[in-house]
């Protein structure tokens, strides 16, 4: 393979060890280049809080008076636009983790924690789970953290048929995002995993949030005359925000170009390039997206507000060019389900066989 430094795209196919350091070389010089956006600005802080809060709030009110008088069916459309402003004020919780979205530690972490109650993910918890997905990304021997489960195809090739059923499974799309990611929010997120926090840690930080879910469920069921219309609204919403949240964090770095490496060969700051995906929206997708599909500038540098990527995208032609997906890329990625560690790209189960006899 010639090496070419020239071309962003090769970052996530480079396969031979003289390559590799130039690839790392160029990802730091375009790192140095994202560390000059990482201050956040409060007032275009503030403006996103409120021009994503206000509608949501809106929008969750109508549908709730609707729900309460007999009109629910009618006003459930409104979980599409209300789910998109969720996901929007997910990102904000998101940057609070990172204490990237204000200037502030404290007002990071207590807006990320006002915030808990909507997005429903208890905001301690999450941060720690997520600085470590960040500081592990393309590390094939520190998967399993904040990232979604991935198998070399060596690794596949030996499990067991019953393992081998279970995986195909689990990376089935409709179990995986459709079924999984309301899931993960609504029911498996109310326990504490315990990642990267002490056990009575992690019991307080979910245990408070699933208290204080509770006690708001319980003043709205109050206040609309029973539970019914509060999970008309509630699991919609959640579900819509849950199914365009797992379809991002999915495309995010699961593509075929991604990379991954072994840890004598992994480098942050070239996985945090070439493993992340640039994915192009519409703009009015990219805005309710808080602009999570820029992935591969906020690994290079998590400390810029989602406010700022853009900015910082524009000033680095290496940026517009590396790891781009289209909505209409996105959707072979679904297909991808295992690491070929011979041509260096995730695969499908379909091209198994071919690369089980390239690597035999």
């Amino acid at each position: 393979m010639t090496d070419d430094t020239s071309n962003p795209a090769a970052l996530s196919r480079a396969g031979d060890g003289t390559s590799r350091p130039d690839h790392a070389a160029l990802a730091r010089e375009v790192a140095r280049h994202c560390a000059a956006y990482r201050d956040p600005v409060p007032r275009l802080a503030l403006r996103q809080v409120a021009d994503t809060l206000l509608p949501y709030l809106a929008l969750c009110a109508l549908m709730l008076w609707a729900a309460a008088n007999g009109h629910g069916a009618w006003m459930l459309p409104l979980a599409v636009p209300a789910g998109g402003l969720l996901v929007r004020l997910f990102i904000i919780q998101h940057d609070c983790g990172h204490g990237s979205f204000l200037p502030s530690r404290t007002a990071n972490d207590w807006l990320g924690r006002a915030l808990s109650l909507l997005t429903v993910t208890p905001y301690d918890s999450w941060k720690r789970a997520h600085a470590l997905h960040h500081a592990s990304t393309g590390d094939l021997s520190r998967r399993g953290t904040g990232d979604i489960h991935t198998l070399t195809v060596r690794e596949y090739l030996a499990l067991s048929r019953w393992n081998r059923l279970r995986y195909r499974l689990y990376r089935n799309p409709f179990i995986l995002i459709v079924l999984g990611s309301p899931l993960n929010f609504l029911v498996l997120q109310r326990f504490p995993s315990g990642v990267g926090l002490p056990w009575r840690t992690a019991w307080r930080d979910v245990l408070a949030l699933d208290l204080a879910l509770a006690a708001m469920i319980a003043l709205l069921a109050l206040a609309t005359g029973g539970i019914g219309p509060v999970l008309w609204v509630l699991l919609p919403v959640v579900s819509v925000a849950a199914w365009i949240g797992g379809w991002l964090f999915y495309v995010q770095h699961q593509y075929e170009e991604t990379v991954w490496e072994g840890p004598e060969a992994w480098d942050f700051h070239r996985a945090a390039l070439g493993g992340s995906s640039y994915y192009v929206l519409p703009r009015v997708l990219q805005w309710f997206t808080g602009n999570v599909g820029l992935h591969h500038v906020h690994h290079l540098n998590s400390r810029i507000p989602n406010y700022r990527l853009q900015e910082c995208l524009d000033g680095h032609a290496t940026l517009g060019e590396v790891g781009r997906l289209t909505l209409r890329d996105s959707l072979r990625c679904l297909g991808l389900a295992l690491w070929d560690e011979e041509a260096r790209k995730l695969i499908g189960f379909s091209g198994l066989r071919v690369a089980a006899a390239q690597g035999a």
